[in-house]
């Protein structure tokens, strides 16, 4: 398999070699930096809720460090739905940053400087853009 140019493509290609399921380490490590986020998730069935806003976060991540294509729009669509539902906007914010530093634990060695600055970057650019909606 061809490896992606694009290093926040290339971040998820290489966890995605090491890891099955990323959603358990990023909640995990979501309630540890944050234990109020845990509140937010209902007991019953948030499993599921879990493993599918983090699949649409990384596909928006994608798009977003990507060609844009339009799925990185769900940012600003979460953001509002986010807000109505009480979530601090920093935890918002916050979610994308738990993304990266869970994916810089499971590539490990591999995580490039180049991969780190993109990630930096992006996480910035993230930020601004939630932060204008």
């Amino acid at each position: 398999m061809m490896s992606s140019s694009n290093p926040i493509e290339r971040s998820f290609e290489l966890a995605a070699g090491r890891c099955e399921d990323l959603t358990p380490l990023v909640y995990r490590r979501l309630f540890e930096a944050h234990p109020e986020a845990q509140k937010l998730f209902r007991s019953e069935g948030s499993e599921s809720v879990k493993g599918s806003m983090l699949a649409m976060t990384i596909d928006a991540i994608l798009d977003f460090a990507g060609e844009r294509t339009g799925r990185f729009r769900m940012i600003a669509a979460e953001v509002s739905s986010h807000d109505a539902y009480g979530t601090p906007r920093e935890l918002f914010i916050a979610f994308f940053g738990i993304i990266a530093q869970t994916l810089r634990e499971v590539v490990g060695a591999d995580w490039s400087d180049e991969i780190d600055t993109a990630w930096r970057k992006l996480l910035d650019d993230i930020e601004g853009f939630a932060a204008a909606q």
